[in-house]
């Protein structure tokens, strides 16, 4: 079955552009477009697509406004950030509020597809010029996989799915744990590491498991 996307970009041409690239993808399909944020919140409900690529700057409603709201009503669709804006405010904020991802417009067409696929498998993707930003500021904590004895193996498991990306009911199912007891985890692990969220929790593991 294919990966149903949503883009969601203010430049028609780019957009249109990118919806014939990936259309040459067989298990890619581009099942909507949409010109700003609004108009992509309103599009995911009708269409509730696998996959959105969301650009930051636009009028209206920009993609961290939609994204955080997405993210919110729709936790298990997968949004990257796609647009040619690299600062490191667009890239905090448009994780913080729920892009699994942040690549610019200039990666190749078919290393983006790839993106995608790996994306929906709820692996997170950063450009190689996107992750060196997000690590430095964030001041991740540089201990090793020893350094940890306090951790459980219980919630080790919950913290390398939580760096793969999965949303709590995810990781719930995958252990036969309630969401609860999920949320509790997450809630030591991030006591232990000296982490402020889930997303430090998950850029951690990436690193450390």
């Amino acid at each position: 079955m294919a990966i149903r996307l949503l883009l969601v970009d203010d430049q028609s041409l780019f957009r249109q552009g990118l919806a014939s690239l990936l259309a040459l993808e067989d298990d890619l399909e581009v099942v909507g477009q949409a010109n700003q944020g609004r108009e992509a919140i309103a599009l995911t409900e009708q269409l509730q697509p696998d996959v959105i690529l969301m650009d930051v700057r636009m009028p209206i409603c920009d993609g961290v406004v939609a994204t955080r709201e997405i993210h919110q009503r729709y936790p298990w669709i997968r949004i990257l950030v796609l647009t040619t804006f690299d600062e490191d405010e667009y890239i905090w904020k448009s994780l913080q509020a729920g892009a699994l991802g942040y690549l610019l417009k200039s990666t190749p067409s078919r290393q983006l597809a790839d993106a995608i696929r790996t994306l929906h498998q709820g692996y997170s993707q950063l450009g190689p010029t996107i992750a060196p930003k997000v690590f430095s500021h964030i001041h991740l904590p540089t201990a090793k996989p020893g350094d940890y004895p306090s951790l459980s193996d219980r919630e080790r498991e919950v913290l390398t799915l939580l760096g793969q990306g999965k949303n709590n009911r995810e990781i719930a199912q995958a252990l036969h744990l309630t969401e609860g007891t999920v949320k509790n985890h997450i809630s030591r692990i991030l006591g232990q590491l000296g982490l402020r969220d889930r997303t430090q929790a998950a850029l951690w593991a990436q690193q450390h498991l």
